[in-house]
């Protein structure tokens, strides 16, 4: 992201003033604070914290920011209840669902931003590395923690760990889940998996007004640890980390909250007039751009459209269009993968869907490319080509090509199982909001139709959404787009 000139420097500082007064409004103390118990999944039978312990975890597994989130607000008032140390705790994997370097890099950073807040709030926080299920166990047992709170995170590996985790934890120590993701809490949003928007948007909109609320400020926590810990070493961070390191760094976004501040207010003053009209069009600049922060859980999503509904009576499509995609969009791409445990497999497709792509597997491809190809943006479509070269250099992709993208990668394969494979390896390994639900479903929805309908029956794709080249050319100057990301040769 560019620096911001002064006078957006000054609007950036008056708008986390402006949080800062919100949050005292709110209330006095976290202690006074009525916390809404439906954020609260409890995974254990235990209401009571252990006796005699030295501390409350928070297990940061998802949302990495201190304030605005009600997962550690929740462990900060049990710390505070029992007079005891707040610690928070996140592990360093040595992988993670195909993601490179750039994505550990940035997580990297934003963590920094972390500790230093920590050692203001005298917050302990903790750099772990390996498994993070056995870390925190080993953790929460050489320290005696008396309870463990952490983050909600549908996706199959991070709910392996926090499984295992509660599988193994002493008898006498809870564990509960807090969403702090999504403003209505996923399993209070439905209790089953939702077939499209329309079947969920009603659920989570009577909710909003219950759980779009102010948040209370983490406070200067007064119990400290008579604990000597070691300091975290950052400069080995990432030295075990076991993926590709040849993706390079991103330097448009500024990781943590305060670049996550920096991007509302840029895309508040500069994009949000425009984007209920263009921001379909991959050549006009009317996105948010916050989806790297939101991936990570730098900057809230709820402090986000608390902000920027105060600006519906200026911007009324497009407030109403930002609050669509990202309230009723994102939440729904979470309740399919909490519901669906093959939310990355073609067998978790709906049975229509699955039946299509059966009866067109065999259909002849004009085009077959191998991952290499792909990857390196070595087919015949310049078009694809661009796309995918934007997000290897960006790290990041228009929405509506990302529709094209993995639509071309099911034309272009032997199957869709390869096809769908493929797609989440690349999205995961290249887009700095890879490995998260929105990539998942944002792929099943192109290549096997989820929350979507059949349409008009057409080789390979079968009733699956189709979108061509020459559908792109009448929603946007293609050959503009081309000249801008195409390689050299295609240019």
């Amino acid at each position: 992201m560019n620096q911001l000139n002064p006078s957006k420097r000054k609007k950036v500082v008056d708008l986390l003033k402006k949080f800062e007064e919100n949050r005292r409004n709110t209330s006095e103390s976290i202690m006074t604070f009525s916390f809404n118990k439906k954020r609260i999944r409890r995974l254990s039978k235990l209401n009571d914290v252990k006796e005699n312990c030295k501390g409350i975890l928070y297990w940061m597994l998802r949302d990495f920011r201190i304030q605005d989130n009600w997962a550690l607000l929740f462990a900060q008032k049990i710390a505070l209840k029992n007079d005891v140390p707040l610690h928070i705790c996140f592990c360093i994997m040595p992988n993670f669902l195909n993601a490179s370097i750039r994505y550990y890099k940035f997580l990297l950073k934003g963590l920094l931003e972390i500790e230093k807040e920590c050692k203001q709030l005298k917050i302990n926080f903790h750099l772990l590395h390996g498994e993070p299920n056995m870390r925190i166990l080993k953790f929460v047992k050489m320290y005696n923690m008396g309870a463990v709170i952490v983050d909600f995170y549908p996706l199959k590996l991070p709910m392996y760990w926090v499984d295992n985790v509660q599988k193994n934890l002493p008898k006498n120590i809870p564990i509960c889940q807090v969403d702090a993701h999504n403003i209505v809490p996923c399993w209070h949003a439905s209790s089953e998996q939702e077939f499209a928007a329309r079947t969920i948007r009603n659920k989570i909109n009577v909710k909003l007004e219950e759980f779009l609320t102010e948040f209370p400020p983490v406070i200067e926590h007064p119990y400290l640890t008579k604990e000597n810990f070691e300091s975290n070493n950052w400069d080995i961070a990432l030295q075990d980390v076991d993926t590709d390191k040849l993706v390079n760094e991103i330097t448009w976004a500024e990781p943590g909250y305060m670049g996550g501040i920096k991007e509302l207010e840029n895309f508040i003053q500069n994009r949000l007039q425009k984007y209920g009209d263009e921001r379909n069009n991959p050549l006009s600049n009317a996105t948010s751009n916050l989806s790297p922060w939101f991936h990570f859980g730098m900057i809230s999503v709820q402090r986000c459209i608390l902000e920027i509904k105060e600006y519906k009576r200026l911007y009324k499509k497009s407030v109403e269009s930002f609050m669509e995609e990202t309230i009723i969009r994102r939440e729904l791409s979470d309740n399919f993968c909490f519901y669906n445990e093959k939310y990355d497999l073609v067998e978790g497709a709906y049975p229509w869907a699955i039946e299509t792509l059966n009866k067109h597997r065999k259909d002849k491809r004009k085009y077959v490319y191998s991952l290499s190809q792909l990857e390196n943006f070595k087919t015949h479509d310049d078009l694809w080509n661009a796309c995918q070269n934007q997000m290897v250099i960006v790290g990041k992709m228009h929405g509506f090509l990302r529709m094209y993208w993995a639509k071309k990668i099911l034309e272009w394969t032997e199957t869709p199982e390869i096809a769908l494979e493929w797609a989440n390896y690349l999205n995961n390994k290249y887009s700095i909001d890879g490995c998260d639900p929105n990539g998942y479903v944002g792929c099943m929805w192109s290549i096997c139709g989820v929350h979507d309908h059949g349409w008009s029956e057409r080789d390979i794709f079968g009733k699956i959404r189709y979108m061509n080249y020459e559908g792109c050319k009448r929603k946007f100057n293609v050959a503009e787009f081309v000249k801008k990301w195409g390689k050299k040769e295609d240019n």
